[in-house]
């Protein structure tokens, strides 16, 4: 068998975080630890009715604390939601009633190999919402959005992950001046107003 993943179990209500934890114990593929024993390698999955400013608190505490990659279980997918908690750095978010112990073990693997993981009518929302963007935002002569270097395609997909400017870069080895300076570029180029907006460009371009 495969090395286990750590997985640190959350949630705003104590019924759901029993009813996840029980599933998920029961699991080989995973070993459920206790908050003050997950560290950056855990993936913390956090469970909540909708993704307002406690959800996107807890997300930001939890990756404070120690774990680097959160799973986001959610009731509720708006979209000015799934924004937010992209830009507070979740790796992957599941809709509550359409998850299964096995759906959500698979979102967990995912996530633990790397991958971003939404569920594909967000991914939709996330288009669409992108097309209003960039009519908001286009120039005056209705320029389209054209090509990107390797380094600014790189730090968008690792963005995308969830990953912090720190993390992006020790994963490219880069300076944070680097990373940030590059972001900026990004947004300044592109009319693009932050990092939920760059991740949605980078999808609809086909980079991620």
């Amino acid at each position: 068998m495969s090395k286990r993943i750590t997985v640190f179990v959350q949630a705003l209500d104590s019924i759901s975080e029993l009813g996840v934890l029980a599933a998920l114990r029961i699991r080989p593929e995973v070993h459920i630890v206790d908050r003050q024993d997950a560290d950056s390698d855990t993936i913390a999955v956090l469970v909540v009715d909708e993704i307002d400013d406690d959800a996107i608190c807890l997300v930001k505490s939890t990756r404070a604390q120690g774990p680097r990659r959160v799973v986001l279980v959610a009731s509720s997918l708006e979209d000015g939601g799934v924004f937010a908690a992209a830009e507070a750095g979740i790796s992957g978010l599941a809709r509550r009633k359409d998850v299964t112990a096995d759906g959500l073990v698979q979102v967990i693997s995912s996530v633990d190999r790397g991958a971003g993981v939404l569920p594909p009518d967000v991914v939709g929302s996330l288009l669409k919402q992108v097309s209003k963007l960039q009519h908001q935002t286009s120039t005056p002569r209705g320029q389209r959005y054209s090509g990107i270097t390797d380094r600014e395609a790189d730090v968008l997909r690792l963005v995308s992950q969830g990953l912090d400017t720190n993390e992006i870069a020790q994963e490219l080895s880069y300076s944070e001046r680097t990373v940030k300076n590059t972001l900026h570029a990004i947004n300044n180029r592109f009319n693009l107003r932050n990092r939920p907006h760059a991740v949605a460009y980078a999808i609809r371009e086909g980079l991620i």
